[in-house]
């Protein structure tokens, strides 16, 4: 990893940071009643909102859905002003420490509501996610490159390049990238 690569992944786990409190304190959470909502322990959240650990995916999962916001609220900001063009270079891309899971910000939510996410998840790489304490949401899922199972629930699906899922984020999820290269997916939200 070069330098440029190091100052973005420490600017994101600061962006993160921020994003993560200044929601708990939006919702008048203390660390306790964040945990008991997400799983996750207080001394973790507290660390995420110093700064000092790189959240994994599914520890943000549990975090987003604990706080009852998609888990695009956390790793964006809040607001962004529409653009007619995005380049690649523009959009924010965040990479799990653990498990090697990318996500690039195509396209932030728009006035319409629509988000676009793309996900790529390295061979064997499963990412799981309880279900969302808040208003659930729709996704689509369109897969690119690769095989992917998904679990939504009890129930599961797998998928091969071209196939589209749609669901919502009212189950618990489970993504796994299947065959020899791991997979690479769109997600739109809205």
């Amino acid at each position: 990893m070069d330098d440029t690569e190091t100052d973005h992944d420490t600017d994101i786990d600061r962006q993160i940071a921020a994003r993560v409190a200044a929601l708990r304190q939006a919702r008048g959470l203390s660390l306790a009643a964040l945990a008991e909502a997400s799983g996750v322990s207080k001394a973790m959240i507290s660390r995420v909102e110093r700064a000092e650990s790189s959240a994994s995916a599914t520890l943000l999962g549990r975090l987003a859905a604990g706080l009852g916001v998609g888990l695009a609220e956390l790793l964006a900001p809040p607001v962004q002003p529409p653009q007619r063009l995005r380049r690649r270079a523009e959009q924010p891309l965040w990479r799990d420490p653990d498990k090697g899971y990318r996500r690039r910000q195509v396209a932030p939510r728009d006035g319409n509501g629509v988000e676009l996410v793309e996900v790529e998840l390295p061979r064997g790489v499963q990412v799981s996610y309880p279900p969302w304490s808040g208003t659930p949401y729709g996704q689509r899922l369109w897969l690119l490159d690769g095989e992917l199972q998904v679990d939504y629930g009890d129930e599961s699906f797998r998928l091969a390049a071209g196939d589209a899922f749609s669901f919502a984020v009212d189950r618990a999820l489970a993504f796994k990238a299947l065959g020899a290269r791991g997979c690479r997916y769109l997600l739109v939200t809205g």
